[in-house]
Protein backbone atom coordinates (compact mmCIF):
# COMPACT_ATOMS: atom_id res chain seq x y z
CA UNK A 1 0.00 0.00 0.00
CA UNK A 2 3.15 2.64 0.96
CA UNK A 3 4.52 2.74 -2.48
CA UNK A 4 0.73 3.53 -3.89
CA UNK A 5 0.36 6.63 -1.03
CA UNK A 6 0.78 9.95 -2.77
CA UNK A 7 -1.31 11.88 -0.11
CA UNK A 8 -2.41 11.83 2.90
CA UNK A 9 -5.84 13.58 3.76
CA UNK A 10 -6.09 15.19 7.39
CA UNK A 11 -9.17 16.20 8.83
CA UNK A 12 -9.24 19.10 11.79
CA UNK A 13 -11.72 20.33 14.38
CA UNK A 14 -10.99 23.11 17.01
CA UNK A 15 -14.01 23.99 18.95
CA UNK A 16 -14.47 25.88 22.16
CA UNK A 17 -16.92 23.57 24.24
CA UNK A 18 -17.44 26.37 27.06
CA UNK A 19 -16.86 23.63 29.64
CA UNK A 20 -20.18 22.06 28.45
CA UNK A 21 -20.17 18.51 28.48
CA UNK A 22 -21.19 16.31 24.74
CA UNK A 23 -24.52 15.86 24.06
CA UNK A 24 -24.85 16.11 20.15
CA UNK A 25 -24.22 13.95 17.99
CA UNK A 26 -20.47 14.23 16.64
CA UNK A 27 -21.00 12.15 12.99
CA UNK A 28 -21.70 15.41 10.87
CA UNK A 29 -18.86 17.05 12.61
CA UNK A 30 -16.47 14.79 11.90
CA UNK A 31 -18.09 14.52 8.06
CA UNK A 32 -19.27 10.95 8.84
CA UNK A 33 -22.72 10.85 7.63
CA UNK A 34 -21.84 10.47 3.92
CA UNK A 35 -19.06 7.65 4.62
CA UNK A 36 -21.24 4.89 2.60
CA UNK A 37 -21.18 6.84 -0.56
CA UNK A 38 -17.81 6.85 -1.72
CA UNK A 39 -16.50 9.51 0.61
CA UNK A 40 -12.99 9.15 1.45
CA UNK A 41 -12.09 8.90 4.84
CA UNK A 42 -9.45 10.40 6.20
CA UNK A 43 -6.13 9.13 7.16
CA UNK A 44 -5.79 10.90 10.52
CA UNK A 45 -8.08 13.40 12.77
CA UNK A 46 -6.66 16.06 15.00
CA UNK A 47 -9.32 17.14 17.51
CA UNK A 48 -8.35 20.63 19.35
CA UNK A 49 -10.67 21.60 21.91
CA UNK A 50 -10.75 24.60 23.86
CA UNK A 51 -12.19 25.21 27.97
CA UNK A 52 -13.14 21.47 28.48
CA UNK A 53 -13.95 21.36 31.86
CA UNK A 54 -10.71 21.61 33.91
CA UNK A 55 -11.75 22.05 37.80
CA UNK A 56 -8.95 20.91 40.09
CA UNK A 57 -10.86 17.49 40.82
CA UNK A 58 -11.44 16.74 37.00
CA UNK A 59 -7.78 17.53 36.19
CA UNK A 60 -6.89 14.86 38.67
CA UNK A 61 -9.23 12.36 36.83
CA UNK A 62 -7.61 13.13 33.32
CA UNK A 63 -4.71 12.02 34.62
CA UNK A 64 -5.96 8.55 34.83
CA UNK A 65 -9.03 8.58 32.69
CA UNK A 66 -9.97 9.98 29.69
CA UNK A 67 -11.77 13.26 29.48
CA UNK A 68 -15.80 12.77 27.82
CA UNK A 69 -14.96 15.15 24.60
CA UNK A 70 -12.20 13.08 23.83
CA UNK A 71 -14.50 9.66 25.14
CA UNK A 72 -16.92 10.76 23.02
CA UNK A 73 -15.15 10.95 19.83
CA UNK A 74 -13.16 8.17 20.29
CA UNK A 75 -16.43 6.05 20.64
CA UNK A 76 -17.58 7.10 17.30
CA UNK A 77 -14.41 7.19 15.31
CA UNK A 78 -13.51 3.31 16.74
CA UNK A 79 -16.53 2.64 14.71
CA UNK A 80 -14.55 3.46 11.85
CA UNK A 81 -11.36 2.02 12.57
CA UNK A 82 -9.87 4.92 14.21
CA UNK A 83 -6.98 4.32 17.11
CA UNK A 84 -6.61 7.34 19.15
CA UNK A 85 -2.84 7.53 19.62
CA UNK A 86 -1.99 10.60 22.18
CA UNK A 87 -4.21 12.88 23.63
CA UNK A 88 -2.30 16.15 25.20
CA UNK A 89 -3.80 18.21 28.00
CA UNK A 90 -3.05 21.71 29.53
CA UNK A 91 -6.09 22.34 31.56
CA UNK A 92 -8.70 23.17 29.45
CA UNK A 93 -7.05 22.74 26.14
CA UNK A 94 -6.97 19.43 24.29
CA UNK A 95 -5.40 17.91 21.81
CA UNK A 96 -6.37 14.39 20.24
CA UNK A 97 -4.74 12.63 17.15
CA UNK A 98 -6.67 9.40 15.92
CA UNK A 99 -4.92 7.16 13.07
CA UNK A 100 -6.59 4.79 11.09
CA UNK A 101 -5.40 1.20 11.96
CA UNK A 102 -3.75 0.58 8.85
CA UNK A 103 -1.59 3.46 9.41
CA UNK A 104 -0.81 3.50 12.56
CA UNK A 105 2.55 1.53 12.16
CA UNK A 106 4.05 3.81 10.59
CA UNK A 107 4.02 6.70 12.77
CA UNK A 108 7.56 7.25 14.46
CA UNK A 109 8.64 10.02 16.49
CA UNK A 110 5.31 11.39 18.20
CA UNK A 111 6.04 13.84 20.63
CA UNK A 112 4.21 16.45 22.55
CA UNK A 113 4.59 19.72 24.17
CA UNK A 114 2.63 22.63 25.96
CA UNK A 115 3.14 26.17 26.78
CA UNK A 116 1.37 28.28 29.22
CA UNK A 117 0.68 32.06 28.44
CA UNK A 118 -2.21 32.72 31.43
CA UNK A 119 -0.97 35.01 33.94
CA UNK A 120 2.53 36.24 32.06
CA UNK A 121 3.24 31.93 31.74
CA UNK A 122 2.06 31.33 35.20
CA UNK A 123 -1.33 29.74 34.27
CA UNK A 124 -2.46 27.37 31.66
CA UNK A 125 -5.80 28.38 31.12
CA UNK A 126 -4.97 29.82 28.01
CA UNK A 127 -1.59 28.79 26.02
CA UNK A 128 -0.70 26.18 23.37
CA UNK A 129 -0.63 22.44 23.02
CA UNK A 130 0.66 20.59 20.36
CA UNK A 131 1.96 17.36 18.62
CA UNK A 132 4.14 16.65 16.26
CA UNK A 133 4.97 13.21 14.58
CA UNK A 134 7.40 11.71 11.85
CA UNK A 135 4.76 9.38 8.89
CA UNK A 136 6.06 8.48 5.56
CA UNK A 137 8.86 10.00 5.29
CA UNK A 138 7.60 13.75 6.13
CA UNK A 139 7.10 15.45 9.45
CA UNK A 140 4.35 17.65 10.54
CA UNK A 141 3.52 19.87 13.68
CA UNK A 142 -0.35 20.35 14.72
CA UNK A 143 -0.23 23.27 17.38
CA UNK A 144 -3.93 23.76 19.83
CA UNK A 145 -4.14 27.02 21.11
CA UNK A 146 -6.46 29.62 23.04
CA UNK A 147 -5.01 32.96 23.28
CA UNK A 148 -5.91 35.87 25.26
CA UNK A 149 -9.90 36.90 24.82
CA UNK A 150 -11.53 40.85 24.58
CA UNK A 151 -11.45 43.10 21.75
CA UNK A 152 -9.12 45.62 23.21
CA UNK A 153 -5.92 42.85 24.14
CA UNK A 154 -4.70 42.29 20.47
CA UNK A 155 -1.25 43.20 21.68
CA UNK A 156 -1.62 40.10 24.13
CA UNK A 157 -2.61 37.54 21.41
CA UNK A 158 0.31 38.96 19.71
CA UNK A 159 2.86 38.60 22.35
CA UNK A 160 1.25 34.99 23.35
CA UNK A 161 1.82 33.80 19.62
CA UNK A 162 5.40 34.87 19.78
CA UNK A 163 5.54 33.18 23.24
CA UNK A 164 4.38 30.08 21.92
CA UNK A 165 7.03 29.86 19.03
CA UNK A 166 9.98 30.55 21.38
CA UNK A 167 8.80 28.12 24.47
CA UNK A 168 7.90 25.45 22.24
CA UNK A 169 10.74 23.02 21.96
CA UNK A 170 11.16 19.19 20.47
CA UNK A 171 13.83 16.34 20.83
CA UNK A 172 15.45 16.16 17.21
CA UNK A 173 17.06 19.12 16.23
CA UNK A 174 16.44 19.02 12.87
CA UNK A 175 12.53 20.28 13.82
CA UNK A 176 13.31 21.03 17.24
CA UNK A 177 10.93 24.46 16.46
CA UNK A 178 7.54 24.35 15.35
CA UNK A 179 8.09 26.24 11.97
CA UNK A 180 10.92 23.74 11.38
CA UNK A 181 8.24 20.59 9.99
CA UNK A 182 7.57 19.92 6.87
CA UNK A 183 4.03 21.28 7.63
CA UNK A 184 2.50 23.18 10.22
CA UNK A 185 -1.08 23.12 11.33
CA UNK A 186 -2.15 25.80 13.73
CA UNK A 187 -5.79 25.43 15.23
CA UNK A 188 -7.89 27.00 18.16
CA UNK A 189 -9.55 29.58 19.36
CA UNK A 190 -7.15 32.32 18.32
CA UNK A 191 -9.51 35.02 19.58
CA UNK A 192 -8.72 37.72 17.26
CA UNK A 193 -11.90 39.95 16.87
CA UNK A 194 -13.07 42.66 14.61
CA UNK A 195 -10.72 45.82 14.58
CA UNK A 196 -12.27 49.45 15.98
CA UNK A 197 -15.14 50.05 17.84
CA UNK A 198 -17.24 51.74 14.55
CA UNK A 199 -19.49 48.86 14.23
CA UNK A 200 -21.74 47.71 16.68
CA UNK A 201 -22.40 44.33 17.37
CA UNK A 202 -26.33 44.96 16.08
CA UNK A 203 -24.74 46.08 12.67
CA UNK A 204 -22.01 43.11 12.44
CA UNK A 205 -25.52 41.11 13.16
CA UNK A 206 -27.09 42.86 10.07
CA UNK A 207 -23.98 42.68 7.71
CA UNK A 208 -23.67 38.90 8.75
CA UNK A 209 -27.41 38.26 8.21
CA UNK A 210 -27.24 40.16 4.52
CA UNK A 211 -23.97 37.86 4.28
CA UNK A 212 -22.01 40.88 3.74
CA UNK A 213 -18.41 38.61 4.93
CA UNK A 214 -16.34 40.69 3.27
CA UNK A 215 -16.80 43.97 4.42
CA UNK A 216 -16.51 42.83 7.85
CA UNK A 217 -13.31 40.71 7.08
CA UNK A 218 -11.63 43.44 5.94
CA UNK A 219 -11.71 44.45 9.64
CA UNK A 220 -10.62 40.91 10.83
CA UNK A 221 -7.62 41.37 13.40
CA UNK A 222 -5.93 38.20 12.49
CA UNK A 223 -5.27 39.04 8.80
CA UNK A 224 -4.36 42.46 9.34
CA UNK A 225 -1.43 40.75 12.52
CA UNK A 226 -0.26 38.54 9.49
CA UNK A 227 -0.27 41.33 6.88
CA UNK A 228 2.24 43.34 9.02
CA UNK A 229 4.38 40.67 10.37
CA UNK A 230 3.31 40.74 13.80
CA UNK A 231 2.38 37.49 14.40
CA UNK A 232 1.04 34.16 12.16
CA UNK A 233 2.78 35.80 9.55
CA UNK A 234 4.05 32.61 8.46
CA UNK A 235 1.23 30.90 8.02
CA UNK A 236 -1.67 30.79 5.52
CA UNK A 237 -5.37 30.57 5.67
CA UNK A 238 -7.88 29.90 2.80
CA UNK A 239 -10.82 32.17 2.31
CA UNK A 240 -13.38 32.24 5.44
CA UNK A 241 -17.05 31.76 3.54
CA UNK A 242 -18.84 31.25 7.24
CA UNK A 243 -20.34 33.17 9.70
CA UNK A 244 -18.39 34.83 12.98
CA UNK A 245 -18.23 31.61 14.82
CA UNK A 246 -18.28 33.53 18.46
CA UNK A 247 -20.43 34.67 20.47
CA UNK A 248 -23.87 32.78 20.19
CA UNK A 249 -26.36 32.04 23.07
CA UNK A 250 -26.53 29.24 24.19
CA UNK A 251 -28.89 26.30 22.79
CA UNK A 252 -29.32 28.92 19.50
CA UNK A 253 -28.08 29.75 16.01
CA UNK A 254 -28.27 33.48 16.97
CA UNK A 255 -25.50 35.90 17.99
CA UNK A 256 -25.30 36.73 22.10
CA UNK A 257 -25.09 40.49 21.38
CA UNK A 258 -23.45 41.21 24.59
CA UNK A 259 -20.12 40.67 22.63
CA UNK A 260 -19.42 41.92 19.00
CA UNK A 261 -19.39 38.95 16.98
CA UNK A 262 -16.05 37.72 15.34
CA UNK A 263 -14.09 35.12 14.09
CA UNK A 264 -12.11 33.60 16.52
CA UNK A 265 -11.68 30.56 15.66
CA UNK A 266 -9.45 29.73 12.94
CA UNK A 267 -7.51 26.89 11.02
CA UNK A 268 -4.01 27.99 9.53
CA UNK A 269 -1.16 26.07 8.11
CA UNK A 270 2.32 26.20 6.47
CA UNK A 271 4.35 23.83 4.11
CA UNK A 272 8.10 24.27 3.54
CA UNK A 273 7.57 23.13 -0.21
CA UNK A 274 11.57 22.82 -0.86
CA UNK A 275 13.10 20.61 1.82
CA UNK A 276 13.72 17.21 0.07
CA UNK A 277 15.38 16.77 -3.62
CA UNK A 278 13.32 14.06 -4.72
CA UNK A 279 9.44 15.91 -4.18
CA UNK A 280 7.85 19.25 -3.46
CA UNK A 281 5.93 19.11 -0.57
CA UNK A 282 2.14 20.68 -1.24
CA UNK A 283 -0.92 21.09 0.69
CA UNK A 284 -4.35 20.68 -0.83
CA UNK A 285 -7.50 22.25 1.42
CA UNK A 286 -10.72 20.66 0.86
CA UNK A 287 -13.24 22.26 3.01
CA UNK A 288 -13.12 24.88 5.44
CA UNK A 289 -16.15 25.52 7.63
CA UNK A 290 -18.32 26.11 10.31
CA UNK A 291 -21.23 23.94 11.65
CA UNK A 292 -23.94 25.95 12.86
CA UNK A 293 -26.11 23.78 14.33
CA UNK A 294 -23.95 22.85 17.52
CA UNK A 295 -25.17 24.48 19.53
CA UNK A 296 -24.49 23.90 23.28
CA UNK A 297 -21.58 26.11 23.39
CA UNK A 298 -21.31 29.96 22.30
CA UNK A 299 -18.54 29.36 19.99
CA UNK A 300 -19.75 27.38 16.53
CA UNK A 301 -16.84 24.77 15.65
CA UNK A 302 -14.74 24.95 12.87
CA UNK A 303 -13.40 22.34 10.53
CA UNK A 304 -11.34 21.95 7.54
CA UNK A 305 -9.67 18.92 5.22
CA UNK A 306 -6.07 18.68 3.49
CA UNK A 307 -4.77 16.43 1.46
CA UNK A 308 -0.18 16.80 1.60
CA UNK A 309 2.20 15.10 0.03
CA UNK A 310 4.13 12.59 1.23
CA UNK A 311 7.45 10.48 0.62
CA UNK A 312 5.96 6.65 0.17
CA UNK A 313 9.35 5.88 -0.78
CA UNK A 314 11.39 6.14 2.27
CA UNK A 315 11.40 2.53 3.93
CA UNK A 316 9.89 2.67 7.54
CA UNK A 317 12.26 0.75 10.13
CA UNK A 318 9.72 -1.97 12.14
CA UNK A 319 9.23 -5.06 14.27
CA UNK A 320 7.62 -8.07 12.31
CA UNK A 321 5.48 -10.05 14.97
CA UNK A 322 6.12 -14.09 13.78
CA UNK A 323 2.66 -16.05 14.39
CA UNK A 324 0.85 -17.07 17.38
CA UNK A 325 -1.08 -19.85 17.21
CA UNK A 326 -3.15 -19.11 20.37
CA UNK A 327 -2.20 -18.31 24.19
CA UNK A 328 -3.64 -20.07 26.72
CA UNK A 329 -4.89 -18.15 30.69
CA UNK A 330 -3.04 -18.47 33.24
CA UNK A 331 -0.11 -19.62 31.74
CA UNK A 332 3.47 -18.01 30.64
CA UNK A 333 2.66 -16.91 26.91
CA UNK A 334 5.92 -15.78 24.29
CA UNK A 335 5.98 -14.24 21.20
CA UNK A 336 8.91 -14.11 18.85
CA UNK A 337 9.29 -11.02 16.50
CA UNK A 338 11.98 -9.82 13.87
CA UNK A 339 13.26 -6.35 13.97
CA UNK A 340 13.89 -4.74 10.55
CA UNK A 341 15.67 -2.08 8.64
CA UNK A 342 17.61 0.11 11.12
CA UNK A 343 15.09 -1.34 14.08
CA UNK A 344 17.34 -1.46 17.60
CA UNK A 345 15.55 -1.99 20.73
CA UNK A 346 15.74 0.65 24.01
CA UNK A 347 15.27 0.22 27.45
CA UNK A 348 11.91 2.46 27.28
CA UNK A 349 10.45 -0.16 24.41
CA UNK A 350 7.62 -2.09 25.23
CA UNK A 351 5.34 -4.98 23.96
CA UNK A 352 1.80 -4.64 25.19
CA UNK A 353 -0.90 -6.95 24.91
CA UNK A 354 -4.06 -5.61 23.62
CA UNK A 355 -7.70 -6.56 22.63
CA UNK A 356 -8.30 -7.41 18.86
CA UNK A 357 -10.21 -4.10 17.76
CA UNK A 358 -8.44 -1.68 20.81
CA UNK A 359 -9.72 1.88 19.99
CA UNK A 360 -6.39 3.62 21.74
CA UNK A 361 -2.83 2.92 22.75
CA UNK A 362 -4.12 3.35 26.34
CA UNK A 363 -6.34 0.36 26.47
CA UNK A 364 -3.37 -1.97 26.45
CA UNK A 365 -4.14 -4.59 29.33
CA UNK A 366 -0.83 -5.71 30.63
CA UNK A 367 2.84 -4.99 28.93
CA UNK A 368 6.61 -6.04 29.11
CA UNK A 369 9.28 -3.61 28.89
CA UNK A 370 12.03 -5.18 26.09
CA UNK A 371 15.28 -6.06 27.01
CA UNK A 372 13.92 -6.53 30.98
CA UNK A 373 12.77 -10.08 32.66
CA UNK A 374 12.46 -12.94 30.33
CA UNK A 375 13.29 -11.73 26.92
CA UNK A 376 15.99 -13.44 25.01
CA UNK A 377 17.49 -13.13 21.30
CA UNK A 378 17.31 -16.05 19.45
CA UNK A 379 19.85 -16.70 16.01
CA UNK A 380 19.51 -13.83 13.86
CA UNK A 381 18.71 -14.56 10.10
CA UNK A 382 21.18 -12.26 7.65
CA UNK A 383 20.45 -8.15 7.88
CA UNK A 384 17.77 -8.73 11.05
CA UNK A 385 17.30 -9.95 14.43
CA UNK A 386 14.64 -12.30 16.10
CA UNK A 387 13.78 -11.84 19.89
CA UNK A 388 11.39 -13.34 21.84
CA UNK A 389 9.86 -11.83 25.17
CA UNK A 390 7.72 -13.53 27.56
CA UNK A 391 4.82 -12.85 29.57
CA UNK A 392 3.71 -13.68 32.53
CA UNK A 393 0.98 -16.30 33.66
CA UNK A 394 -1.11 -13.57 34.99
CA UNK A 395 -0.95 -11.75 31.80
CA UNK A 396 -4.25 -13.44 30.05
CA UNK A 397 -7.13 -13.66 32.12
CA UNK A 398 -10.70 -13.94 29.85
CA UNK A 399 -10.99 -15.65 26.39
CA UNK A 400 -10.82 -14.01 23.28
CA UNK A 401 -9.11 -12.27 20.08
CA UNK A 402 -6.00 -10.63 20.93
CA UNK A 403 -3.23 -8.45 19.48
CA UNK A 404 0.62 -7.61 20.35
CA UNK A 405 2.26 -4.24 20.13
CA UNK A 406 5.55 -2.53 19.94
CA UNK A 407 5.65 0.52 20.84
CA UNK A 408 9.26 2.79 20.73
CA UNK A 409 9.07 5.14 23.81
CA UNK A 410 12.19 6.93 24.17
CA UNK A 411 11.52 9.56 26.84
CA UNK A 412 8.76 11.50 25.31
CA UNK A 413 9.41 10.07 22.12
CA UNK A 414 6.95 7.37 20.93
CA UNK A 415 6.74 5.18 17.66
CA UNK A 416 4.66 2.46 16.72
CA UNK A 417 7.04 -0.15 15.07
CA UNK A 418 4.55 -3.11 14.73
CA UNK A 419 1.15 -4.93 15.40
CA UNK A 420 0.85 -8.43 15.27
CA UNK A 421 -1.80 -10.37 13.68
CA UNK A 422 -4.67 -11.21 15.77
CA UNK A 423 -4.93 -14.28 17.70
CA UNK A 424 -6.89 -16.01 20.57
CA UNK A 425 -6.66 -16.45 24.10
CA UNK A 426 -8.45 -19.33 25.82
CA UNK A 427 -7.70 -22.59 28.27
CA UNK A 428 -5.93 -25.14 27.29
CA UNK A 429 -8.25 -28.19 26.41
CA UNK A 430 -7.79 -30.76 28.80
Amino acid sequence: MAEKLKYLRIYFVTWNVATKYPEQSLNKLLDLNNINNSKTLADLYFIGLQEVKAQPQNMVMDIFFEDPWTKSFREVLKKYDYVKIRTQRLQGLVLNIFCLRKHITHLRSIETQYTRTGCGGMWGNKGAVSIRLNIYGINMCVVNTHLTPHDHLLADRIVDYNTILTNHSFSNPDTSRILFHDYVFWIGDLNFRLHGEDLTATEIDILVKKNQLTTLLAKDQLKMVMEKGDAFAELNESAITFPPTYKYEFASQEFDLKRRPSWTDRILYRVNANIYDDIKLNVIQHNYKSHSNYIQSDHKPVTGEFDIIIRPSIEDYGVEFQPVTSWFIDEENSVSYKLLGDARPASGDWVGLFPNEFSSLDEYIVYEYVGRGKSSPIPFEPHSIIERIYFNDTALRAPGMYRLVYVAQRGNLLGILGVSPPFPGHHRPI
